[in-house]
């Protein structure tokens, strides 16, 4: 729950927090944590806080849906210090990342599009050169194996992983997946679905799923940046 509480003119934590669903506790936190500039004291030593407070906690709220938390607290500390051209650098950073999602998505459905779904069977390769193939460390793959994302099989021979080339499939939808943030646990029973059916139909609803998730996550974004913008607007001397 949102919006603006009826007067900022001066108010206590628990006023302040009122508005945003949040505890006086969690005000204080905030304050503590330099989220919030420090509270203006009473002559008996209370918090006091005003709408310079109320912005910055109205724009710290609106910036966590698109930005996560960690982003937000980041944001708002370098604006209290009054170091806005860092606050501006790690919301760009933000988006940046969001871009870098989208581009991730955009390539998990390009392989999907190109991935065959009876592959040949020539071109083995092992644990080392997949994993630089991949730009991941070879404990990743082993991993990926015991959670039953690929499955390479065993050189009689030499005991060495054998990746065949579904097998190098299966690691590339994952390594793509994981970007995604889906967890292994999730990647697991679509690889292999893929893998019995020999096709992508399972991953189309997930697909869906996370375009919506980074549509909202944009849209987020601008609301964030439209209280931050408010929030800079009514510092002293904006």
């Amino acid at each position: 729950m949102t919006g603006r509480p009826q007067s900022t003119d001066r108010q206590r934590p628990v006023d302040l927090g009122r508005s945003h669903g949040l505890s006086a506790q969690t005000v204080r936190n905030y304050e503590a944590a330099g989220i919030l500039p420090a509270a203006v004291r009473s002559p008996h030593g209370h918090r006091v806080y005003t709408e310079v407070h109320a912005g910055a906690l109205r724009a710290f709220v609106a910036l966590v849906p698109g930005h996560g938390h960690r982003t937000a607290t980041a944001v708002l500390q370098a604006v209290t210090r009054g170091d806005v051209d860092l606050a501006l650098r790690i919301i760009d950073e933000s988006h940046a990342q969001l871009l870098d999602d989208r581009r991730t998505l955009r390539a998990v459905e390009s392989a999907l599009r190109d991935v065959d779904p009876a592959p040949a069977t020539t071109g083995d390769t092992f644990v080392g050169p997949l994993a630089r193939r991949l730009g991941l460390q070879p404990a990743t793959l082993r991993q990926w194996e015991r959670a039953g994302v690929v499955r390479p099989h065993r050189d009689p021979r030499t005991g060495y992983r054998v990746y065949g080339p579904a097998d190098v499939r299966d690691a590339q939808l994952a390594h793509q997946l994981r970007r995604g943030g889906y967890r292994l646990d999730r990647i697991a029973p679509v690889v292999a679905q893929v893998r019995a059916a020999g096709g992508v139909e399972p991953l189309a609803a997930m697909l869906d799923d996370w375009n919506a998730r980074l549509a909202a996550r944009g849209r987020a974004m601008l609301r964030g940046a439209a209280a931050l913008d408010a929030h800079l607007d009514g510092l002293p001397g904006a």
